[in-house]
């Protein structure tokens, strides 16, 4: 079942997201860049990729209604609140993130073959 919303919840998402605390902004805008669910253990391994702590803002979005968390996944809670925490960043910062990201993640790559 699909569910849609009108652009004006879309606006409110996004306002709500932007009235976050700036980490946990931070943590939904880098969980954006991967898509609608990462597991755990990715999670884990783009911490130590990135240097950042993105569990402990993971859990803090699951108790705000943002993000579930089923078995060992965690998934944004509607697409729209992936879409708004996606659209905090502007177009050269997801650029630029994405590139960073990548280039971060990279060398792990080369580690599992």
């Amino acid at each position: 079942l699909c569910q849609t919303l009108p652009d004006d919840v879309a606006e409110f998402l996004s306002n709500t997201i932007e009235a976050l605390p700036d980490d946990l902004k931070a943590t939904l805008s880098t969980l954006s860049c991967f898509g609608a669910s990462v597991s755990s253990s990715f999670v884990k391994t783009l911490e130590r990729a990135l240097g950042k702590t993105l569990l402990d803002g993971m859990d803090a979005a699951v108790a705000e209604g943002l993000l579930d968390k089923i078995n060992d996944h965690y998934r944004f809670s509607h697409d729209r609140i992936q879409e708004a925490a996606y659209n905090l960043m502007n177009i050269l910062d997801r650029c630029n993130y994405h590139f960073s990201y990548g280039m971060a993640l990279a060398p792990l790559e080369d580690e599992e073959d």
